[in-house]
């Protein structure tokens, strides 16, 4: 034990025998004889004070009084050789623990003690809980309102203000006479959480506050209750949902990002995760199967952020040899090696105030492991041979089409690297991952051929983008625009037919000998089948929209 005892008597046999009692239970025991005495020692912060009624001309009601008005926060015991009623009264009413009357044995002495002491520390965690909860309730970014069983407003933190315009000038009033000017959907849900004492919410509904703002939001009601499950009112939960409701709307228009083609549900996700990281310089680590557009991300990043206007510099790490992806990288000072004939700026100082793209960097040797990660820690490298330190500004970020955590397991990788170069993974999905993106992505391609051959090529038949949507594409992006090249070479009409495909697409689309579109329709009805005829997830299923289903739907009269 380590608490702080107080014992105030002007009698210095009872002050000496208190302190026999608690010091051998191991408490630290101070004592007063006076007032005066009392006051001062008290500035210390006891954990406990015993006092005496009588203090010279003073008492022990004074002391509580003089403890109370200074915030002291300890228990205070009052001891009496005169007991009464009144006086213990006063005491209880002026906020003493307890109240004993000599003569005091030392049983009674250690148990009011202990009790008093354990009081306290549950004072304590009370408080800190409240101030936690207080300190929580009037930071979050939601709009807290507490409204009583007697319906009228008993608190609200200072969100309220800023969504809803209403502040703690409104703490008593009914909730049904606030008038706001709003909807008034808050209301309702309020109301009926009051009714039934259950949950109501309203998920994403347009709101006008008071000072005219059009704002979108959610909103949830809870029931308050005792342990006896009585109610005690209602707690009303408001979120500003405004930019994110606007970002959704926004992702929902658009069919490209920075170069990137697609509007499917997956590359809206990436767009928009991407656009949260162009705001930051944390390390990037993105990762796909090749022919993804894994460098068209990393351009993004780059291009959507705070550095667009600095240098963005590319490296393939498995195109050049491990002697000369160390100088590649860091440079090198003349006489370095042999060859070194002048010193040399490496990829990294180039960046400065930028972007390095390190790809395919799980090709790297275990060597040059070792020095990006220093170099990613230090922010700091020296140029190979050289011995001058140049300090670091450049965003890291790293591709692969290599399952790093496997290699880390192999010991081909370290684990430690991996995490720093993983601080945020951007997965690229496959393109059969996004199959409803083929339609726009053959358009772009078509855009870009046109004006490559000069052709005036408009489309591609029905049976053609039959094909291509049901085709596994395991080089992705890259093999389609590869294939649409391919057609626009064969093509002589305004519409690329089936015929101009490359023949290991048109092999690949026909399965045991059927037609494409009838394993189309197979494909269709298994997994209407398997979504018991749920639409919606049968278009999950088969990796395309909804509005793409139903025209194979009525195409395939099912």
């Amino acid at each position: 034990m380590s608490e702080n005892i107080l014992i105030v008597d002007d009698e210095e046999s009872l002050r000496f025998t208190f302190s026999e009692f608690l010091s051998e239970e191991g408490y630290n025991v101070v004592t007063a004889g006076s007032f005066e005495d009392a006051i001062e020692i008290s500035k210390v912060q006891p954990d406990l004070v015993f006092a005496d009624i009588v203090l010279g001309g003073k008492t022990g009601i004074d002391l509580l009084g003089e403890i109370r008005k200074r915030k002291i926060n300890c228990p205070v015991v009052m001891i009496t050789g005169v007991p009464s009623i009144d006086t213990a009264a006063e005491a209880v009413r002026l906020g003493a623990f307890d109240y004993i009357p000599k003569p005091v044995n030392d049983k009674v002495l250690l148990r009011v003690a202990e009790k008093a002491l354990e009081h306290k520390r549950l004072i304590k965690e009370r408080d800190n809980y409240r101030a936690n909860m207080d300190a929580m309730f009037q930071s979050v970014d939601e709009a807290i309102i507490i409204i009583g069983s007697d319906k009228t407003i008993k608190d609200m933190n200072p969100m309220v203000e800023r969504i809803c315009g209403a502040g703690r000038w409104r703490v008593g009033d009914n909730y049904e006479s606030v008038d706001l000017s709003c909807s008034g959907q808050c209301i309702s849900v309020i109301s009926k959480a009051l009714k039934d004492n259950k949950y109501h919410g309203i998920k994403r509904f347009q709101c006008k506050n008071v000072n005219g703002k059009e704002l979108t939001l959610s909103s949830i009601s809870s029931p308050l209750k005792d342990r006896l499950e009585n109610s005690l009112g209602v707690i009303l939960v408001l979120r500003d949902e405004s930019r994110i409701d606007s970002l959704e709307r926004k992702l929902k228009e658009r069919e490209g990002f920075h170069n990137i083609i697609g509007h499917s549900p997956v590359m809206q996700e990436l767009y928009a995760l991407i656009e949260e990281l162009a705001k930051v310089d944390t390390t990037v680590l993105i990762s796909g199967e090749s022919g993804t557009g894994k460098e068209l991300i990393a351009d993004a990043l780059h291009f959507a952020g705070n550095r667009a206007h600095n240098p963005f510099v590319k490296v393939n790490c498995a195109a050049l040899p491990e002697t000369l992806l160390e100088s590649e990288l860091f440079g090198h000072v003349k006489g370095a090696f042999t060859g070194a004939v002048t010193d040399k700026m490496g990829h990294f100082e180039r960046a400065q105030g930028g972007t390095i793209l390190l790809d395919e960097i799980g090709d790297i040797s275990p060597a040059l492991q070792v020095r990006l990660l220093r170099v990613i820690e230090e922010k700091t490298f020296q140029r190979v041979g050289g011995t001058r330190t140049i300090n670091l500004d450049v965003r890291v970020v790293t591709a692969t089409n290599q399952d790093l955590q496997e290699k880390v397991q192999k010991g081909e990788f370290r684990s430690d690297l991996l995490y720093r170069l993983h601080v945020v993974k951007i997965p690229v999905p496959a393109l059969r991952q996004r199959r409803q993106d083929i339609p726009i992505l053959v358009q772009h391609f078509i855009e870009k051929y046109n004006d490559k051959f000069k052709k005036d090529i408009l489309s591609v038949s029905r049976d053609a983008m039959d094909v291509l949507l049901s085709y596994p594409w395991p080089g992705n992006v890259r093999q389609l625009d590869n294939a649409i090249e391919h057609a626009f070479i064969k093509c002589y009409n305004a519409e690329i037919a089936l015929k101009d495909l490359p023949e290991e697409i048109i092999n690949e689309a026909c399965l045991d000998g059927q037609p494409n579109g009838q394993k189309q329709k197979d494909e269709i009805v298994k997994a209407l089948v398997s979504a018991g005829g749920n639409k919606a997830k049968a278009a999950r299923l088969l990796g395309i929209s909804r509005k793409t289903l139903y025209q194979k739907i009525k195409k395939f009269d099912l």
